[in-house]
C-alpha cells in the first residue's frame, strides 16, 4: 500500500488535535536501568480513550462526513480499542455506531462502549468472526462499515508517530505491536515521511503469530490465535495491504509469550507506576526479549485497558 505523506500526516494531525492534545513521551530511568540502555516511551495510553485508536477514528470519521452523501450510522468490529475510538469519533461527529464484539470479550472494554453511546453486538468466538458479521450488518442494514485498517486510520494513527519522533531524541530502533497493522504502517509512514534512519521493529503474540509467519513466509498466512492476555493483538487473518508496507519497511517481527507481556505489564507499573493492557505491553516485551544494548530505542504503550481482574492476576503473578 502506499503510506501516506508528511502534508497528509499533518493535516490529519489539525484534525485529531481539535478533539485532543498530543500524548507525552518519556524515557523513565527505572526502565532505562533495566534495559541496559536510553529508553523512549510514547504514552498512547494517555489518551481520551485509553489507546491510539482514536487518532484514526477521528480522521476517518471526518472524511466520512465530507466524502460524500451524509452517513447517520457506521458499524465496525472490534475486541475494544478500535470499538472505543469509532464509538466516541461517531459520537462527537453526531453519528451512531454500531461495535460487534466476540463473545467473551473484555467487560470494561464493552462497557466503555457503551458509555460512548454505541450499540453493542456480541457474535462469534474470534475478532474475525466478528468482522464478518460487522460486514453483514453493514450490509444488512445498508450503513458504513469501518474496518480496523485503512488508509484514513493509518494517516490518524501517523501522527503519534510524528509527535514522537519530532518530540524524542534520535532513535536507533522503535519497538511496535502488531494488531491488524494500522500502528505499525503509522510508524512507518512518519519515519519515512521524516526521512529518518530509525529501525522500526514489529511485535506480536507467539500465540498470535499470523503476522510473524506471514513476515516470514512472504505471503499471506492465516494461524489460529490463543493468546489469553493480549487481545489487541489476537488477529488470525492478516491484512493484505498492512503486510505489504510491512513487508517493505519493518526489519524484523519479534514474538512475545503471554508470559512475557505479563511480565512487561507489571514492569510498566513498577517502573513508571503506568497501566498497560497486554496489547500496549507488548512492544516494552520484544524490547526485553532483544535486549540489545546500547543505542536509544523507542517503545510504544498503545494502550492501557485492561479489565481490573486480570491486571490484579497480573500484578499479583497468578495469570
Amino acid at each position: 500500500m502506499k503510506l501516506p505523506l508528511l502534508e497528509e500526516i499533518e493535516d490529519a494531525q489539525r484534525i485529531v488535535y481539535r478533539y485532543m492534545q498530543a500524548t507525552p513521551q518519556y524515557s523513565w530511568p527505572l526502565l532505562n536501568e533495566r534495559l541496559a540502555t536510553e529508553a523512549w516511551v510514547k504514552h498512547e495510553n494517555h489518551s481520551p480513550v485509553g489507546a491510539f485508536k482514536l487518532r484514526g477514528a477521528l480522521v476517518y470519521m471526518e472524511w466520512l462526513r465530507d466524502a460524500g452523501p451524509p452517513a447517520t450510522e457506521v458499524v465496525a468490529a472490534t475486541r475494544g480499542n478500535h470499538g472505543q475510538g469509532v464509538a466516541m469519533a461517531a459520537k462527537l461527529m453526531g453519528l451512531k455506531a454500531v461495535i460487534v464484539v466476540p463473545h467473551g470479550n473484555s467487560v470494561e472494554k464493552n462497557r466503555a462502549m457503551r458509555a460512548q453511546g454505541a450499540e453493542l453486538i456480541e457474535h462469534g468466538q474470534d475478532f474475525q468472526e466478528a468482522l464478518e458479521y460487522a460486514r453483514t450488518v453493514a450490509a444488512d442494514r445498508g450503513i458504513t462499515m469501518v474496518d480496523s485498517f485503512h488508509e484514513r486510520l493509518v494517516m490518524g494513527t501517523a501522527g503519534y508517530a510524528l509527535e514522537f519522533f519530532r518530540s524524542a531524541p534520535a532513535m536507533e530502533r522503535v519497538y511496535v505491536p502488531i494488531g491488524l497493522g494500522s500502528s505499525i504502517c503509522g510508524v512507518s509512514a512518519a519515519r519515512n515521511a521524516l526521512g529518518l534512519k530509525t529501525e522500526i521493529v514489529g511485535v506480536v503474540s507467539a500465540a498470535s503469530p499470523s503476522y510473524a509467519l506471514s513476515f516470514a513466509e512472504k505471503k499471506v498466512v492465516e494461524a489460529p490465535s490463543s493468546t489469553r492476555i493480549a487481545d489487541g493483538l489476537a488477529c488470525r487473518v492478516p491484512n493484505a495491504r498492512a503486510m505489504e508496507a510491512i513487508w517493505e519497511n519493518v526489519a524484523r517481527i519479534v514474538e512475545v509469550t503471554d508470559e512475557d507481556v505479563a511480565e512487561a505489564m507489571r514492569i510498566y507499573y513498577e517502573d513508571t507506576h503506568n497501566v498497560a493492557e497486554g496489547a500496549g505491553a507488548a512492544a516494552l516485551a520484544g524490547a526485553l526479549k532483544e535486549q540489545q544494548h546500547g543505542g536509544r530505542i523507542g517503545i510504544v504503550l498503545t494502550g492501557g485497558n485492561v479489565d481490573r481482574s486480570v491486571y490484579e492476576s497480573v500484578l499479583a503473578g497468578s495469570f
